[in-house]
């Protein structure tokens, strides 16, 4: 299935790959050499193969965990998708000058069915995010259909890209960074994908219904962590593209006539240094169990802190004395920002207290894609017109298999 673009930094920033639904106080029986051993040599046979890895061979690597995560959850999908199927749209359902996009927050269940649906249509595997998370749909008000969604959770404390433009004042990063978000999943969904839906998505996450969601769910409430209440400002969003360069955030800009908001809505920040896991995915059922044997495991939820798989990897490494260098993978993903305020790196440079936010509402953006965007491509391309959903139902079934997650 062509997909114009999708990200999922969940995965992208550190390839973080979502947890697995091994219970891991069911027993399991183990080989006869020690699981520790066992666990060291294959960590360390993967990282000597994944040196020569191709490009093909890592989207594999991808797929295996994304085909997993899909036979956990053939019911669901099979049950959600005969509730929902009506809000997905064949090529003729579309109307290029009738498309009116609309912006929502997920709320409802009907909601939260329609952004797992779509999200399971990724190459990459599902991840749900972690910490602070806000998810949107957009949809297309002339038929009812999903035309795209967006996922932001609590930002990385520590991402480069990001930090090398930043001078934190003492002892305030981590309030700083908590008052920016990672985009975490955003994408177009066919036949939207055809007509640059996905362009649309990235305006959506620059509009002031983001910024101020975030303050409607989050003023007055403390961290999980450190229990501190922290402005309910959101000045910045950051995300890194699935594989090397993006092209979705690129050349995504807008104007009013009366300049008065005239911008670049994305831009870059240069690229990862190419570190992660996602090439140890599939030890990582192995690797819980050896954790949990040895009471570290690290298990996700309130109190554990971001990344809980990625702690349990490194802390796996440490444990086993494997060199910590295996988790360079090498694929440097392009990194992005989109400021939500003018002053955004002032703010976050403590030079200023207060910060300056775009006022630009969702409908001006939509507007702004339509006409920039989508009505030259619908006159280009007609491929979209013969869609149907019943392809995208079958991207995501996999036959005889009923397990759920």
């Amino acid at each position: 299935m062509s997909i114009e673009f999708e990200t999922d930094t969940h995965l992208a920033r550190t390839d973080v790959p979502p947890e697995s639904s091994t219970d891991i106080r069911t027993p399991i029986a183990l080989p006869p050499a020690p699981l520790a051993d066992r666990l060291r040599a294959r960590i360390e046979e993967t990282v000597r193969l994944q040196q020569n890895w191709t490009k093909d061979e890592i989207r594999s690597r991808h797929d295996e965990s994304r085909l997993a995560r899909l036979r956990e959850s053939q019911k669901w999908i099979r049950d959600a998708w005969r509730k929902r199927a009506h809000r997905f749209a064949n090529g003729s359902d579309i109307s290029p000058q009738d498309i009116r996009p609309t912006f929502i927050e997920v709320k409802t269940t009907e909601h939260h069915d329609l952004f797992r649906l779509g999200r399971f249509t990724w190459s990459l595997p599902y991840s749900r995010g972690y910490g602070r998370r806000l998810r949107f749909l957009v949809i297309d008000e002339f038929n009812g259909a999903l035309m795209g969604i967006l996922g932001l959770q609590s930002a990385p404390i520590d991402f480069t890209p990001r930090d090398r433009n930043i001078s934190y004042p003492e002892g305030r990063k981590v309030e700083l960074v908590n008052q920016t978000m990672d985009i975490f999943t955003l994408g177009a969904i066919p036949p939207y994908n055809n007509l640059l839906a996905g362009k649309l998505i990235v305006y959506a996450a620059a509009s002031q219904e983001v910024y101020q969601a975030y303050k409607s769910r989050y003023d007055g409430q403390e961290t999980q962590m450190e229990h501190n209440v922290i402005p309910s400002h959101l000045v910045m969003l950051t995300t890194t593209s699935a594989f090397g360069r993006s092209s979705i955030y690129n050349r995504v800009t807008y104007s009013k006539s009366s300049n008065r908001d005239s911008r670049t809505v994305a831009m870059p920040l240069g690229y990862t240094k190419g570190f992660g896991n996602f090439h140890l995915d599939s030890l990582y059922p192995d690797l819980k169990h050896f954790l949990f044997q040895q009471g570290s495991l690290v298990s996700p939820g309130f109190g554990s802190g971001p990344k809980p798989v990625w702690q349990n990897i490194t802390r796996t490494l440490r444990m086993l004395n494997v060199n910590r260098s295996g988790l360079k993978h090498g694929i440097q993903r392009e990194a992005w920002y989109i400021p939500l305020a003018k002053n955004a790196w002032e703010y976050l440079n403590g030079e200023v207290d207060t910060p300056n936010y775009y006022d630009t509402s969702f409908s001006e953006l939509a507007d702004w894609w339509k006409n920039r965007w989508l009505l030259p491509r619908s006159e280009r391309v007609t491929d979209w017109q013969d869609w149907r959903k019943e392809s995208l139902l079958q991207s995501i079934t996999i036959e005889n298999n009923l397990h759920d997650d």
